[in-house]
């Protein structure tokens, strides 16, 4: 198994590392999930699996994958692992171990200015700087690959045209995550879907946030649940207490440390089950679209440096066939030319069946 050596600059002082990755021949093929990955850093090796029992379902039994099955509770932190070492492996669960072939078609919903390694094609509704304020990192996104501007919503793609859809940090800012969670399913296989769990997000938040987010495990099948925030803050006396005291960097780092306890981490397959709660105030929906940018631009570099460097060994991961126009979009935009998707954006009309 190969290594990546590389270094990270925290707290003042270089801290250098190497962390072992699986090698291209650990690929899988659309339904099929890759093996445990191990990782080493700061010399204390550790195993970590990519499949169905992710962080979201921690204390749960209820299904990973396509919501069926059995989830083990995510474990205590490890004492005996570094904190680094916890961040690594997370960061690779989520981030850069994907159960996709290299013919597969991978699809990155609101891809924003940190797209997915593996995604072949991007979706952003705001594109430019003026909505920064969504993005944590820089205010633009990313145009690494084909992307298209369009409502997640209502999306222009095909049925079932998608082997993976991607939906990171994305729901908890759009008004209907239920209409979201449709369109993918609608044209993905299969996927996944990461959004802030609830009773972290109630600590320290993003302003431009709309829901709290959690998984009811209570019944039959795991159910995504969106709870209408009704004001920026859980408790605005303590956030104030957060903001004036000057703890809030050092609560995120401690927060950070441990980022699966942050999170729920959802991987499906053919349906989500979503549950809203609650309705939206308009005008709070208002203020969290123009809320101000929250960038943290050097924690973004740390960020795309650690996926080329952790991506280096999947390169035979990738898709290196082209993909055409008429192969993703729906059949009444189909333009009948021929041509192959560029690096560029692209803005469609409205289709009939989302008039």
């Amino acid at each position: 198994m190969p290594t990546v050596p590389f270094t990270l600059r925290m707290n003042g002082t270089t801290q250098s590392r190497s962390v072992s990755v699986p090698s291209t021949s650990n690929a899988a093929t659309p339904g099929r999930v890759p093996g445990d990955v191990r990782f080493e850093a700061g010399g204390e090796p550790f195993g970590v699996g990519v499949g169905s029992g992710t962080a979201a379902h921690r204390g749960s039994n209820r299904p990973g994958s396509g919501n069926d099955g059995h989830v083990p509770r995510l474990p205590r932190p490890n004492p005996a692992v570094s904190r680094l070492g916890r961040r690594l492996a997370s960061f690779h669960r989520r981030r850069i171990a994907i159960p996709v072939g290299p013919d597969s078609l991978v699809l990155d919903v609101g891809s924003g200015d940190k797209p997915h390694w593996r995604a072949d094609v991007l979706l952003d509704r705001y594109v430019d700087a003026a909505h920064g304020g969504q993005r944590s990192g820089r205010a633009a996104a990313r145009i690494t690959r084909p992307m298209f501007d369009a409502d997640a919503a209502a999306m222009p793609f095909a049925d079932k045209v998608f082997d993976y859809v991607i939906c990171s940090h994305v729901l908890e800012h759009v008004p209907d995550p239920a209409a979201v969670v449709a369109e993918m399913t609608r044209v993905g296989r299969a996927g996944y879907i990461e959004v802030p769990e609830a009773a972290s997000a109630k600590i320290l938040d993003f302003p431009s946030h709309l829901w709290w987010c959690r998984l009811d495990t209570t019944e039959h099948r795991a159910t995504l649940v969106f709870t209408a925030k009704q004001a920026r803050d859980f408790d605005p006396e303590i956030a104030d207490y957060i903001q004036r005291s000057g703890v809030e960097q050092r609560l995120a780092k401690l927060l950070d440390d441990d980022f699966d306890f942050r999170v729920v981490s959802l991987p499906w397959t053919a349906t989500v089950d979503v549950r809203i709660e609650g309705a939206l105030d308009p005008a709070f929906v208002a203020d969290a679209l123009a809320a101000d940018a929250h960038h943290q631009v050097g924690q973004n570099l740390v960020t795309r440096a650690l996926a080329t460097a952790m991506t280096v060994p999947r390169r035979g991961q990738r898709r290196r066939r082209p993909i055409e126009f008429d192969q993703v979009v729906k059949p009444d935009l189909r333009r009948g030319t021929g041509e192959v998707l560029r690096r560029e954006i692209y803005r469609l009309p409205a289709t009939l069946d989302s008039i």
